[in-house]
């Protein structure tokens, strides 16, 4: 009988080994080359898109920072949520940055709210409270029927219709955040919310991106808005562009908003998210705006919110190449979701791209082809 030896089983043993190595060598760098040809069409953030993350620092010294912050309009109660939220960002994101945060209230923050806060980051926290002004009805607005707008918003049963502080906050976010005197050293920020939730780990700082490539709207999300709550919101704003063309860009982007019709078709980048240039909203053109549609009455008249206000206004003012979709930030806010589809931008994301809002989003894809037109 035929023996075999030992050492020719281990020769053809490590024989095999080898070409499987080799072919499974090949089909990563086929997989991987793919991969790389999907991100240089789908988006210019696949050159943060990292295949090892374990060799990348815990912190990221070396990389200048931008006068930027974190600002969080939050209440007393809102401390559950934010412990929620706080620990995701930072370690998606600011424990390697450490940007500082600003949270502001309409009422004093209390100390107990304030220790809870400090012990979720090292990063410098200020609090600060809204000025009255800020966050109450101006003299020319007719408080009786303000109420009687909010019954009947009650009664037909309309998203926070009836609700007074969420017109303040619409107001205040609309026209006043960025006047605040603890965002006076700043040149960016990033809105975060109670609650909210980030899918994503970010190895490259967004602010610096922005600074980098002059943008100065960042969004996550585009959804329809609630035609009850802005029934007169349009015709507003085309009134004002007849009033004040200086201030509409040449370049602009309204052609997500307009389909050269009078109506408006609700679309708006979902406001609870937001990187932006903070003096985009100080300029001339942008208190213009607001103060005109301030004086209509229409955040207490209707309910008018800021994400609409703050997406017409960066369409009106700005080109394409100043607002950018944050495709590859993962980022949830109950119901809707984003999550990066580009394989390259899934940097350690937990959430499932089939699940994204802008599956079948006609208001995204308004945006995406006045992007690529």
């Amino acid at each position: 009988m035929f023996k075999v030896r030992p050492s020719a089983v281990l020769v053809v043993l490590i024989f095999l080994g080898l070409i499987g190595f080799n072919l499974l060598s090949f089909q990563n760098q086929k997989k991987q080359s793919a991969d790389c040809k999907i991100s240089q069409h789908v988006s210019p953030l696949s050159q943060f898109a990292f295949n090892d993350t374990s060799v990348l620092p815990p912190k990221v010294a070396q990389t200048p920072r931008v006068k930027a912050a974190i600002v969080i309009l939050a209440r007393n109660s809102d401390i559950d949520g934010l412990k929620k939220t706080i620990p995701q960002l930072e370690a998606r994101f600011n424990s390697r940055y450490e940007y500082p945060y600003v949270f502001l209230n309409d009422v004093p923050f209390n100390e107990r709210f304030k220790k809870e806060m400090r012990s979720l980051s090292g990063s410098k926290m200020s609090f600060g409270t809204i000025p009255h002004e800020h966050w109450s009805f101006p003299s020319w607005i007719n408080q009786t029927r303000a109420a009687e707008v909010r019954e009947d918003m009650r009664r037909r049963n309309i998203i926070y219709g009836d609700s007074l502080p969420y017109r303040h906050m619409c107001r205040f976010n609309s026209g006043f955040f960025f006047r605040h005197p603890l965002l006076d050293g700043y040149d960016y920020y990033w809105r975060v919310e109670p609650w909210v939730e980030f899918y994503c780990d970010m190895y490259y700082d967004p602010f610096l991106y922005m600074k980098e490539k002059e943008i100065d709207y960042g969004f996550t999300i585009m959804l329809p808005e609630y035609i009850e709550t802005i029934p007169t919101l349009w015709q507003t704003v085309k009134q004002f562009m007849k009033e004040h063309p200086d201030v509409v860009h040449p370049k602009n982007m309204m052609r997500i908003f307009d389909d050269g019709s009078e109506q408006y078709n609700l679309c708006h980048f979902w406001s609870n998210f937001e990187i932006g240039n903070l003096n985009f909203f100080r300029s001339e053109k942008y208190l213009k705006f607001f103060d005109y549609l301030d004086k209509k009455g229409g955040f207490f008249y209707e309910r008018w919110g800021d994400a609409p206000v703050h997406s017409i206004a960066a369409a009106m003012m700005l080109p394409k190449e100043k607002i950018h979709w944050f495709e590859d930030i993962g980022y949830f806010h109950n119901p809707f979701r984003n999550c990066p589809v580009n394989p390259s931008m899934q940097v350690n994301c937990q959430c499932d791209a089939t699940k994204s809002v802008h599956h079948g989003n006609n208001c995204h894809k308004r945006y995406l082809e006045a992007i690529l037109a």
